[in-house]
């Protein structure tokens, strides 16, 4: 992928890319930019009973649970706000079963949601939003 433009903004960072090699699928796109980014990528679409994570993968130390939102023709913001509460508390159970499963118990982690935008001739924006949210405490069941 070719890096057209590249802009950061407080809560992340919005790349647009001048290329259609990625096809058109938003979660290659996405772990494309993560890999680009120096994510190392361990595992996609991991499902467990109350939930599913698009992507996992280790942003150095830290493991990342990251949910992808693909947009046609629409600004970031919308797609920003798009993984409400609801869905929210399905990640975070998939997250801790997945670290559960793994002996991952003491493993640092957050979830960062990456919103990848077709622009058309444009082409792909993508912007990464890390600790997108966290955990409220709640007591989770898995």
């Amino acid at each position: 992928a070719v890096r057209d433009t590249q802009t950061e903004l407080p809560w992340g960072k919005i790349v647009t890319f001048n290329t259609r090699l990625f096809g058109n699928n938003g979660e290659d796109i996405a772990a494309s930019y993560l890999k680009d980014e120096g994510y190392k990528i361990v595992e996609r679409n991991y499902r467990a009973s109350r939930g599913e994570i698009d992507i996992v993968a280790y942003d150095g130390e830290r493991l990342a649970f990251i949910e992808v939102k693909a947009r046609r023709n629409r600004e970031f913001g919308e797609g920003q706000w798009a993984v409400d509460s609801r869905k929210q508390k399905q990640i975070i159970k998939a997250a801790l079963n997945y670290m559960m499963h793994r002996k991952l118990k003491n493993m640092a982690y957050r979830f960062d949601t990456v919103i990848v935008e077709d622009h058309q001739a444009d082409g792909y924006k993508v912007m990464l939003i890390k600790d997108a949210f966290q955990p409220d405490g709640s007591e989770y069941n898995v």
